[in-house]
């Protein structure tokens, strides 16, 4: 089974910077399709940015496109999101999942992806 830990959240004012980071344990990690996702206080969880096995294929939410990038690291067993020009609004808990198969689908749905990690905090203050 695989396992995921976030980190890199914290607390930073708008127009800063900051770089989540997701380490995976427990399987081969090149087979998972990974994303991130985020969930602010009394709204639903939603897609922010995903990439597949190889990193061949990424898939942006509209709202970060040109200011998040994803990445990955299959000898480090990791993915990123650096996200840069941050607003009050990216303000959420932001979540790791990985999806245990292959391809160049990268899907923009929760319920798509099965292993989630715990969740790291992101405030951003204006």
């Amino acid at each position: 089974q695989v396992q995921l830990v976030e980190s890199g959240g914290g607390l930073v004012q708008a127009g800063g910077s900051l770089r989540l980071s997701c380490a995976a344990s427990g399987r081969s990690f090149s087979v998972l399709t990974m994303a991130w996702f985020r969930q602010a206080p009394g709204k639903e969880r939603e897609f922010v940015a995903g990439i597949s096995w190889y990193g061949q294929q990424t898939n942006l939410t509209d709202f970060v496109k040109g200011r998040f990038t994803i990445s990955r690291d299959n000898a480090k067993n990791s993915v990123y999101l650096q996200m840069e020009s941050l607003k009050p609004e990216d303000t959420a808990v932001y979540y790791c999942a990985a999806r245990p198969l292959g391809g160049g689908y990268v899907p923009a749905v929760s319920s798509k992806y099965t292993i989630w990690g715990q969740g790291t905090q992101v405030t951003v203050s204006s």
